[in-house]
């Protein structure tokens, strides 16, 4: 690891990023990013890896969340907020089904940059690159806006420490308090579900007043008026993932500087790629999508570059298969994962392997099959044993509709009317909420069934 540089990437076989036509402008783009503070720190990436390494073992779950790709102009405090809301709302209702802490990380603060699975596409027959997201290009269909323009990591860099700094206000400044809870409800939804949530919102809040009436002090209750908040994104601009790494004066080691957590997406995790290079070697915890074509050596070979101390909580394997297809693809990954010894958290990303044209021709996720493929991810786990430990959506708490079904039911005709995502297709308030219900009764479920195993 000592040998290892910030820029060996640069020797390895790249995909899914730009070529930059202005290398001068690059170059100096990069110089000065690289003077830059970073916008985290190694204490917090090294918390958040012991968080995750609890999560592995069942003592904690991860929850992970946010925009499919961060925008530049629809970037505002109150998106922010909202999303940090429901964030939080959806911890709490999982906090109570698993009855163990919640690790929250949010797909914010860097999340720019998009794969895609064509370089280039075609409108009316005029055929031009790809949008790859607004710290690469611009989403306007000409020739000018989709050239790469570096400077545009200076404004996602921007952005992204905003970002951070509400985030690190909402979570310590009060905003994050437990109390409030009945606040946060946001008008969920009419009905059954909303009825179970205001239920265990008036359960919680009773738990509180009993605190209260215990005598038990602001000093004692700390925790529950504050949280730990991290930030997350796919490093897939290496350029900017370069200039943002520092080395970490107490341990000796480089730190990804852009987020607390980076992960390898399933385009890009060969296995003697930049991407892979460039994970290898910072101290920050480390994702890797799963996706169909992960074979189990493939899997073995990642494992062993990218946590080679097998360090618990440095490596999330993140399995991302479409409904129906978990059952066919997570055995051999955890039958991998155990000829090994390896310790990775297990998460569940089941919005990628489920997307679909609608019949209105919007790019969509059925929630049924998102609501699906996690009811097979836990039954997978529980038929071998092993622990489930987060969930990971794309999601917002806008109220949008870009995908259908839930409990206000969402149509394909009704995708028009706020479908407001750049890239894809991602969860609403509501449908969120929803979905922390579900995996709150999996967790609770899992629970039971783990006691009684320990009684008998």
């Amino acid at each position: 690891m000592s040998e290892w540089q910030k820029s060996d990437w640069r020797a390895k076989p790249r995909v899914q990023m730009p070529d930059y036509t202005d290398a001068a402008e690059l170059a100096a783009v990069e110089g000065q990013l690289s003077k830059y503070p970073p916008l985290v720190f190694a204490g917090e990436a090294r918390k958040l890896k012991r968080a995750l390494g609890a999560a592995s073992r069942g003592e904690a779950f991860l929850l992970q969340g946010g925009d499919c790709a961060e925008s530049f102009d629809q970037f505002s405090a109150n998106a922010i907020r909202d999303t940090f809301k429901v964030m939080l709302q959806m911890a709490m209702v999982l906090t109570y089904g698993a009855k163990v802490p919640v690790v929250k990380v949010g797909r914010m603060a860097g999340q720019f940059a998009k794969p895609r699975s064509a370089p280039t596409e075609v409108v009316d027959g005029v055929e031009l690159p790809s949008y790859r997201g607004d710290i690469i290009n611009e989403l306007a269909f000409t020739p000018q806006a989709r050239i790469p323009d570096p400077k545009k990591m200076l404004q996602a860099y921007t952005q992204a420490a905003a970002t951070l700094n509400l985030l690190r206000a909402f979570s310590t400044g009060g905003y994050a308090d437990v109390h409030q809870v009945h606040s946060w409800t946001l008008g969920f939804a009419e009905g059954e579900k909303a009825e179970r949530y205001r239920d265990m919102a008036n359960r919680i809040s009773d738990t509180l007043d009993f605190m209260t009436a215990a005598g038990i002090t602001a000093d004692a209750t700390h925790a529950l008026q504050t949280v730990d908040f991290y930030t997350s994104h796919e490093a897939l601009l290496l350029e900017y993932e370069e200039a943002l790494t520092r080395l970490d004066s107490t341990s000796g080691k480089w730190l990804a500087g852009s987020g607390h957590m980076v992960w390898i997406g399933d385009r890009t995790r060969q296995p003697d790629g930049a991407h892979v290079e460039f994970a290898r070697g910072v101290l920050n915890p480390i994702g890797l999508k799963c996706g169909p074509s992960t074979t189990a050596e493939d899997l073995k070979v990642l494992m062993a570059k990218l946590n080679p101390q097998n360090e618990a909580g440095r490596l999330t394997l993140i399995a991302r298969f479409g409904a129906g297809k978990v059952a066919e693809h997570l055995p051999r990954l955890i039958k991998a994962v155990q000829e090994e010894g390896a310790n990775v958290v297990w998460v569940c990303d089941p919005m990628h392997g489920n997307t679909i044209k609608s019949s209105t021709g919007f790019k969509t996720r059925p929630f049924e099959a998102v609501l699906s493929e996690v009811r097979e991810f836990f039954a997978v786990h529980k038929a071998h044993g092993t622990v489930p430990g987060g969930v990971h959506f794309e999601m917002t708490g806008a109220d949008v509709t870009e995908c259908t079904g839930g409990v206000r039911a969402v149509t394909d005709e009704d995708l028009s009317s706020r479908y407001h995502t750049a890239c894809d297709p991602r969860l609403n308030a509501s449908q969120s909420l929803e979905l922390a219900f579900l995996v709150a009764e999996e967790l609770s479920a899992l629970r039971a069934e783990r006691a009684q195993a320990a009684a008998s």
